[in-house]
């Protein structure tokens, strides 16, 4: 009764909440009928109906009626989110004792030809980031307008609380100035643009870039359905004059397994969404600098395929079907944590993933491991070694490079003066990790060999 007693306050709060999300009489307020689904491909896929109206209520009311959700919301108020990571953790741990394979780094040590070489970033059954990372990634916020089944970071519109501060969003910046060697800045969420430095963070980074010469790529991790939000009708644009890349989710080319797997509408949004996108000339020929790039993941507990070949598949579909263009697919790994870790529990197949990313385990892609090159930063400026560290509460442990303190404790971007501060800290690992070194590995930036 509380998890529903939430939502529905949640909205009540959204549907009052004029000042923050603008919604308008006319073109936000709009019912389930809109969203059903339609096969007729001669319809206007461009969905001037959808524009400038939100998804949030719609993700409220699906989240009320999901019962599996409901079961989740009261295990999280009884044990709370870290008696949840720490079930979730012993369930992975029993999974592999009874398969007989050690932990992560002991597996990696006797499994990879190289790990005694100077070039292995493995070192005495510990693993250590390149001297000087290049990615600086930003948890902006967990609050979304989407509750994707398979989402690692539990975003929700109910994740109002958790989200970026102004001062630590401009520490984030004076460190991306302190380390000379980081040419991308990653933002994600969450839907990130919906937090309020979004772009406070990104006007500010392109025009430092651009005054100091200094080449940059700047990363929006943008669900789509974002960008028809009340409020959001710029964005677009606003993208575009900062040369934003946009790294967009798209699990599928199909409605049906897009919908299922990221709510009700999901799709159609999703579509008008890079039709737009194209429009302003994202993924097209004519405008190479402004970077489409999209996203799959599997919608169950099976690895990836070859990314070159499924991106094939999905430049076929979207083209003919929706004369979609967009430049790369990536594709990920789903990871047994969270909202995934839940389902493989609840259908009794962890021990049977585990095995699939044990079984799969590929030592090529332990040098492409994305914890070696990035430094991940949650909403509250904690420092992590990767976004899946961070949503497992694992913050990188060490002293304080801003304080006379030696003592050793979870650091935040105010504890040091540039990420080549990390370099003398290992990177913290656990069982989840076999999900990067399965099959053709996984990253933020797809697969890794």
């Amino acid at each position: 009764m509380k998890g529903k007693f939430s939502i529905a306050v949640a909205i009540l709060a959204h549907r009052l909440s004029a000042d923050a999300f603008a919604i308008s009489s006319t073109t936000a307020v709009r019912t389930s009928s809109s969203l059903k689904s339609t096969a007729n491909k001669e319809q206007d896929w461009s969905r001037p109906d959808l524009q400038g109206s939100s998804l949030i209520e719609d993700t409220l009311l699906q989240m009320e009626s999901d019962v599996e959700f409901q079961e989740l919301n009261k295990k999280i108020a009884r044990i709370g989110v870290d008696g949840m990571t720490k079930e979730e953790r012993a369930t992975r741990r029993r999974a592999l004792d009874e398969l007989g394979v050690p932990n992560f780094l002991q597996f990696v040590a006797e499994n990879d030809d190289s790990s005694n070489t100077d070039e292995s970033p493995v070192k005495k059954k510990q693993l250590y980031r390149n001297p000087e990372p290049n990615i600086l990634q930003l948890n902006i916020g967990l609050f979304c307008n989407q509750a994707c089944n398979h989402c690692h970071v539990e975003s929700s519109p109910l994740r109002k609380d958790e989200t970026m501060s102004a001062d630590i969003a401009a520490r984030c910046l004076e460190l991306l100035q302190n380390s000379p060697n980081v040419d991308t800045l990653d933002l994600t969420g969450g839907a990130p643009e919906l937090n309020g430095q979004f772009r406070f963070l990104v006007t500010l980074a392109r025009q430092w870039a651009n005054e100091n010469e200094r080449k940059l790529t700047i990363i929006d991790r943008c669900n789509l359905t974002v960008l028809l939000e009340p409020d959001q009708s710029d964005l677009v644009d606003f993208l575009k004059e900062n040369q934003v890349n946009v790294v967009a989710s798209l699990p599928c080319y199909g409605e049906d397994n897009v919908d299922a797997q990221r709510g009700r509408g999901v799709f159609q949004r999703s579509i008008a969404a890079l039709l737009k996108l194209n429009e302003a000339g994202y993924g097209t020929p004519e405008h190479p600098e402004l970077e489409l790039d999209l996203v799959y993941n599997p919608s169950g507990p099976f690895l990836p395929p070859s990314q070159a070949s499924l991106e094939g598949d999905y430049k076929r579909e979207l083209k003919e079907n929706f004369d979609i263009q967009f430049n790369n697919l990536l594709t990920i790994t789903n990871m047994p944590i969270k909202r995934f870790a839940d389902f493989l529990a609840k259908e009794g197949k962890m021990k049977e993933y585990m095995e699939l990313l044990v079984n799969n385990y590929n030592s090529q892609t332990v040098g492409g491991l994305m914890c070696l090159n990035t430094v991940s930063v949650g909403w509250d400026g904690t420092l992590y070694d990767c976004d899946f560290n961070q949503q497992l509460g694992m913050g990188i442990v060490g002293e304080s490079e801003t304080s006379e303190s030696t003592k050793k404790q979870k650091l935040s971007v105010f504890d040091i003066k540039s990420l080549t501060d990390l370099e003398k800290y290992s990177v913290r690992t656990d069982n989840h990790c076999f999900g990067c070194t399965a099959g053709s590995g996984s990253s933020c930036q797809g697969a890794t060999a």
